[in-house]
């Protein structure tokens, strides 16, 4: 198995929500690869960002569209006719999701619906199409075993109710118009916790800790002893890469994956904040963040084995790994390194890791 540069050579791709965090890093690893590569989003969500950051406008045709509006998300189809279709645009943010339900709704359900109408009317060249969620999507039950991707959608908050949702709607779609021989394959992937360079988003510990720090502030800390499923950015991307070359030849895989790390990657908040500062250069003063704060999960757990079987996946870089990478990144931003050649600089790391040994074929 593996990430098969040939087959992304001159690939067209279309995303949606590429100007994001995640979006910028896939972007950057389809740009590597050599495919063609368009955009589908208003602009990026926050102020740095990755993409704005990396130049990326420069080398992505850019459809300025909003996911709600079907009739500009059917236009960007037909006008850019992809062969690929990954679905990144979303509102996502646990916190953002009380005070804007509804538009959260709007972005995360009938954004997904406008996407695989859009595929299903015009899109006529789409081979393969990956809608990505989160692992928020499920039914959390806050126990210590990993869910796996048969079970029960649910969702305590809007957010994650809304791509428990949003899986539904990919479901309904794939049995309803993409079934027969011919028709786009449609999968969905599921992870969280993600984190790497170039992240400003808000209510996220690592752009909240580099926020503060690289501004001579306290970092304001809700839950220190909250246990997540830590990783870095490109494992998971790694995997959403070989979904959509899979599908694309193979409806076998027209399915839902869970792509998160191993079981010791599953950390304490405050540890990941020990463990910063242990390789950051100035000291990090943190607090207790004494609220109001609406409900957040305490343990959630991904069962990774269908994309292992399936696909060969594991976790390329483990989470120290990930805080190596992550603080040598924001130390060569704030050193003048422009944020284009850290972040390629570590691609290619990631990539030459990527195929080794202990990699299983399925």
């Amino acid at each position: 198995m593996g990430i098969d540069p040939a087959f992304w050579a001159g690939r067209r791709v279309l995303m949606t929500g590429n100007t994001g965090f995640k979006g910028s890093w896939l972007t950057l690893c389809l740009l590597e690869l050599g495919a063609h590569v368009s955009g589908l989003a208003p602009g990026p969500p926050t102020e740095p960002s990755l993409y704005e950051l990396a130049d990326l406008a420069a080398d992505v045709p850019q459809a300025a569209v909003d996911i709600r509006d079907y009739d500009a998300v059917v236009g960007a189809v037909r006008e850019h006719r992809p062969e690929v279709v990954i679905h990144m645009a979303a509102q996502p943010l646990v916190r953002e999701s009380f005070t804007s339900p509804r538009e959260t709704y709007e972005v995360n359900v009938m954004g997904t619906v406008n996407l695989l109408d859009a595929v299903r009317v015009v899109g006529d060249d789409v081979r393969a199409v990956v809608n990505v969620t989160s692992d928020k999507c499920y039914e959390n039950r806050e126990w210590e075993w990993a869910y796996r991707e048969y079970e029960p959608m649910g969702g305590y908050d809007p957010y994650s109710n809304s791509k428990g949702c949003s899986e539904l709607v990919t479901g309904a779609y794939r049995s309803s118009f993409f079934g027969e021989d011919g028709a786009a394959r449609v999968a969905s992937v599921r992870a969280g916790n993600v984190i790497g360079g170039g992240d400003w988003a808000d209510d996220r510990l690592i752009p909240d800790i580099m926020r503060a720090t690289l501004g001579g502030e306290v970092v304001p800390i809700r839950r220190p002893d909250a246990i997540r499923p830590w990783q870095h950015v490109l494992n998971p991307l790694s995997g959403y890469l070989e979904v959509a070359q899979r599908l694309y030849e193979d409806r076998a895989v027209a399915t839902a994956f869970n792509f998160g790390p191993d079981d010791a990657d599953a950390r304490p908040v405050e540890w990941l904040v020990d463990q910063i500062q242990a390789r950051w250069p100035d000291p990090i003063a943190w607090q207790i963040d004494s609220g109001p704060h609406p409900h957040e999960a305490t343990y959630l757990k991904l069962d990774s084995s269908r994309a292992k079987a399936l696909l060969g996946w594991t976790p390329t870089w483990d989470l120290a790994t990930a805080l190596d990478a992550i603080v040598e990144w924001y130390l060569a931003l704030r050193d003048g390194q422009p944020a284009r050649d850290i972040t390629l600089q570590q691609v290619r790391r990631f990539a030459a890791q990527y195929d080794n040994p202990h990699r299983s074929a399925a």
